[in-house]
């Protein structure tokens, strides 16, 4: 099956692409700009499809998300600290961002004759998120084969989307994902800040799948009271990144 990947550069998008790399024939990586605050993760989906041997696209749609006001993401608007359960978290929803993006990949799958497009949500998004829950996924699929009805059909291939975080991390060690070439932290600084929504997940999922952790936090214990969870004795807690010399210069982000 030739699959499309879109890709942020994130922990799931990318251990998603080395998975359809191991079981499927993947085609390219598909990642978008749409004005989030900062292209950090872009990156690291561009080294994951050089890594893979495809083609990576970035394309362009920050005139549209210019107009989907109103979040974390994309505005001047604080990230907020915790942990997704949190109502403070829906500040951080981009409205109907996955539904513009995927219609966009379908289109782009059908005109490069694939057979369906991968995407990585997953159980952890759905509290949040409504655009990464199984009724928009079956919703979608109808929506976009009445779309392309009579130009060869595309299948919305989501592997991880009634599984969690945790899952995904085992699923990609077992493919051996280089977990440490992926960006979660939505605030794209020098190193994951281990504190916004994002950070706590990443870091509770490497708990719960029994996994190391490579990623460096800037404060790799918070999510110890966002979560209320304890680590276990096999699991050493990943390094506290060294404080950060003043340069005089303002942080680029």
């Amino acid at each position: 099956m030739k699959t499309l990947v879109v890709c942020s550069g994130g922990l799931d998008s990318v251990s998603l692409a080395h998975k359809v790399a191991r079981e499927q024939n993947l085609i390219g990586l598909i990642s978008f700009d749409y004005g989030q605050r900062h292209r950090k993760e872009l990156d690291f989906a561009a080294k994951a499809a050089a890594r893979l041997g495809v083609p990576h696209d970035l394309l362009d749609i920050s005139a549209i998300g210019r107009h989907l006001a109103g979040s974390a993401l994309t505005d001047a608007i604080d990230v907020p600290d915790g942990h997704y359960a949190e109502e403070t978290m829906r500040v951080t929803v981009v409205p109907n961002r996955n539904a513009i993006m995927l219609t966009i990949a379908f289109g782009i799958a059908a005109a490069r004759g694939a057979d369906a497009v991968a995407a990585a949500v997953h159980g952890g998004d759905h509290f949040i998120y409504p655009d990464c829950r199984p009724g928009f996924i079956d919703a979608f699929q109808a929506m976009q084969d009445a779309a392309l009805e009579g130009m060869g059909a595309v299948s919305l291939y989501t592997p991880f989307v009634n599984g969690s975080k945790g899952d995904i991390v085992r699923e990609g060690a077992r493919d051996e994902t280089p977990f440490v070439e992926t960006w979660s932290c939505y605030k794209g600084g020098e190193n994951h800040c281990g504190r916004c929504g994002t950070c706590v997940e990443r870091r509770e999922a490497f708990h719960e799948a029994g996994v190391p952790d490579p990623t460096l936090y800037d404060d790799p214990d918070f999510w110890l009271a966002a979560t209320g969870r304890q680590p276990t004795a096999q699991q050493a807690t990943p390094r506290q990144a060294a404080p950060r010399q003043p340069t005089g210069e303002a942080d680029h982000v």
